[in-house]
This record gives C-alpha cells, structure tokens and sequence, in this order.
C-alpha cells in the first residue's frame, strides 16, 4: 500500500508536477488548491497524510493556522512549508508548531526529495510511538488498579480525577511494593500527555555525579569520560512524564538544581551555556515519610512544596485483604500468557496461607510469591509448598548459620533471595553498631544503597546511624 502524501498548493501547474513527481516515487498523492478543502480531507474526509507538502500563504489564509488546528487535533505526519517570500516570524512560528523544514521557492528538486525522504522516516517513527501509546494505554486503563477493597475504589476515583487534570507535579506516596510505577503509569497513558514519552529513574540506583548527569545530560567535555553530547532524562522527558522513583533518596545538593529546573521550566546540561526549555510533568515516589525527612535535614521544604501539588498515598496490601482474590486472579491470568501454564483452581489451604500472611512487600512480594508457586507447580496443580511465606516478625532467618567472622547462607530453597539480603544486611549493621558508612564500606557498596535497603526492608531507626 502506497503512503499517503497532501500536497497544499494554490498553483495548478506546480501543483501537478509535484503530484506527478512524488506519485512516480509510489506516493499515494492528494492535491489541495486552498486551506479549505485541505481542512475538509484532513478534519472530515480522514486523510491521514504521513508528508504534507504546502505553500505558506494561500488565497483562503496562512496554512500555518492549519497545522496548529493540526496539531491540536493530534493528526500525525510531518509538514514541510514552502514559500516564495517567507519571512522570519514565520519561519520561527513554523518551527514552534513543529514544522519539519521551512523551504523557499523555487527549490530544487533533489534537496525537496531528500527532505521528504527524512521527513517519512520521521513521521513512520512518530506513528510507531502511537500505536505503542495505543497500546499502553489499553494495558495501563484506570481499571489496571486491581481491588475491589474501598481503599481500592478510592484510588481509582482519584486516579480518574487526576488524569483530566494537566498538574505539573505530584507526589506518590506508599510503602515498597504498593504499585507507585503501575500508578504512574496509569496517570501517563491515561492523561494528556499520552503520546509524550514516559522517561523512569531510581533515585536510590544512581550514585550522585551518575546521577546528575543521567537528569540534566552533559556536553562533549564536561567531565573525562564525556565524549559527546548526551541529552539528560530530563530533557528526553520533554512533552511527557518524567518518573523520579525514590525522590527521598536524591542528594540535598541535586535537589536544589531540579527544584530550579521545575520553576524555570529549563535545564543547562553539564558543562553547557545555553538553557534548554522543558515541558514535563514530574511523578515522584516515595516510601518515606518526606516531612520527617525535611525535618532531618534530607530532603528540601521548598522542593517538596513545588512536587507536592497533590499526594497520592497508596494503601498496603495488608489494610485492604479484600483485594487479595481478585490480585491473585488477575496476576495468575498474566502469567498464564507469559509462561502457557494455567492453574485451574487454588486449594483452600493455600488460600489460608496467602490470606494470613501480612505480605510486607505488598503486591510485589504477591507477584513473586505466586509466580514461583506457578513455576514450580504440576502442570498448573498447586501447592503450599513453594509458597516459602516469611515467617512473621521473624527478622532472622533460623536456618542462617552465624559466627565472629563469617555467616553461612542455606540454599535449600529455605531463604528468598530478599531475605538473604535482608539478613546480610541487618547482620553487618548489628557488627558494625549501626554504622551505615562502615556497613556500606563491609560490603563494597555505597552509603545510599544501605540507606535505601534499611527502608525497604525495615530495619528499623537503630540501623541508620552515619
């Protein structure tokens, strides 16, 4: 099937010869002489042009206003202008609109062939980022918050309030595990920055010159290993959503340079001199208590008064039991497609187990939990057995093994791979009296990773001396 190509032209002959030309290129080629039936193909007829092609000024207006209807209406495909005395404030208004290329007449037919040859990839791949926003947001529908608890329908009413709502900014809030990512997902795909890009960072992965770097990007030479320039996540946010998860955890220092980024709607990458302009909205999530956190000293009052236009607190999988049903079936069905394998019924004991567990990783540890369940399971026929359920308020595994000097892990399959961190970790704090730096430096890792591992597993305030 041939592209399809508008050519918006007042001029017959010229008109014509471009239909002519491009249609030998095996371009499905539409010719319009005026703005107005150019507005009637593309807003009532559905002509989905991949390339237009238009004169500036017409004798019904300036096409310019029609790409901006255009783009309001989201009508994909790339416009290139071409004028016999075009002028700069146009020139600079075709650019804002989003104008693939600004061309004078008479122009040369092999440069016009070149520019509509980058301007079809271009708009190729802007119809593939579509389709997969199409998608996504099928996938990530209000609905996708799965639960029928009360807390659970709250969440989705807020959800559906949020995401007719253009915010610059809100706060995700919940413990580890409660489904900040999925929520934020939601939002994105469910809001009108749709078709803008997602860009996701943990703030707890990254050390903080990594980490810098990876927001406001950098210029050939900022710093050794800086060959090239790099677009920051930031800015490759533009248009979209940026997903900053474990705010709490991004150095004081840094926090300052993104709050001034967020009010002056820019950014200067890393060694550069020119501020970039930026659109995004910013989704920060959270395990901690923020205003603890302020009160500490961690984390800037006046950066989590600009995130916070709204707080959107995600309830524990234990304060909503409810919901356990209808999370087991919904996950259960998801695995079935990724691995073939289909359980057709849960015995009632291991629904006792999974409904008396207080699942203190949330629907994340449920997710786990069950898909080793489902791994390990007979041909779909399921058992208790490879639930492994955390004993409750148990912090030490019994089957870890302990002396002055070493520790011995089992691997029978007795202890997750959580709760063989979790052990090592709380085991080197209580050795080195609570000493996050001296812990970090044991076990070759830095001082933010424990912190953030003392939160996740909730090793408790004793542990999270410097």
């Amino acid at each position: 099937m041939n592209e399809s190509m508008l050519i918006i032209e007042d001029e017959p002959l010229f008109g014509n010869e471009l239909k002519r030309h491009f249609s030998r290129q095996e371009w499905d080629v539409t010719v319009s002489s005026d703005l107005a039936s150019a507005r009637k193909l593309l807003f009532e007829d559905g002509l989905a042009p991949l390339v237009v092609i238009a004169d500036m000024n017409l004798p019904d207006g300036n096409s310019l206003d029609l790409l901006e209807a255009v783009r309001k209406r989201k009508i994909h495909g790339e416009w290139i202008f071409l004028t016999g005395y075009g002028g700069v404030p146009e020139s600079v208004r075709a650019i804002q609109l989003g104008a693939y290329d600004f061309l004078e007449k008479p122009c040369e037919r092999e440069r016009l062939d070149v520019i509509v040859t980058s301007a079809r990839r271009s708009a190729l791949a802007q119809r593939t980022l579509s389709d997969q926003s199409r998608t996504e947001a099928v996938k990530y529908r209000i609905e996708a918050f799965v639960g029928r608890s009360e807390a659970a329908t709250q969440v989705r009413e807020t959800l559906s309030r949020l995401a007719d709502i253009p915010l610059s900014a809100l706060i995700i809030s919940g413990e580890s595990g409660t489904g900040k990512g999925l929520v934020t997902r939601i939002l994105h795909y469910s809001g009108p920055r749709s078709e803008g890009p997602l860009i996701e960072l943990n703030c707890a992965a990254l050390p903080k010159d990594l980490l810098e770097s990876e927001l406001f990007g950098h210029e050939a030479g900022a710093f050794t290993d800086a060959k090239g320039r790099r677009r920051g996540l930031i800015e490759q946010a533009n248009g979209g959503t940026l997903f900053l998860d474990e705010i709490g955890e991004m150095p004081v220092g840094l926090q300052a340079k993104l709050l001034k980024a967020l009010e002056d709607r820019s950014i200067r990458r890393l060694g550069g001199e020119k501020e970039v302009k930026v659109d995004v909205q910013i989704v920060a999530a959270t395990n901690r208590d923020l205003v603890k956190a302020i009160e500490a000293g961690e984390f800037r009052e006046d950066l989590y008064h600009r995130l916070n236009v709204f707080n959107l607190a995600l309830p524990p999988l234990r304060t909503r039991v409810d919901d356990l049903k209808p999370l087991v079936t919904d996950i259960l069905a998801g695995l079935a497609k990724q691995t073939g394998i289909i359980v057709a019924d849960i015995p009632s004991d291991v629904w006792a187990q999974l409904q008396s567990y207080d699942w203190p990783g949330n629907v994340r540890e449920l997710r786990n939990v069950l898909e080793r369940m489902l791994l390990f399971s007979d041909n779909g026929a399921v058992s208790t057995k490879w639930l492994q359920l955390r004993p409750a308020n148990n912090d030490t595994p019994s089957a870890a093994r302990i002396n002055d000097d070493s520790m011995l892990i089992p691997l029978d399959g007795s202890m997750g791979l959580e709760d063989v961190e979790r052990h090592i970790i709380a085991e080197m704090l209580k050795r080195k009296k609570g000493n996050v730096a001296a812990t970090a430096a044991a076990l070759r890792t830095t001082r933010e990773t424990i912190r953030y591992r003392i939160k996740k597993y909730r090793l408790g305030p004793d542990a999270a001396a410097v």
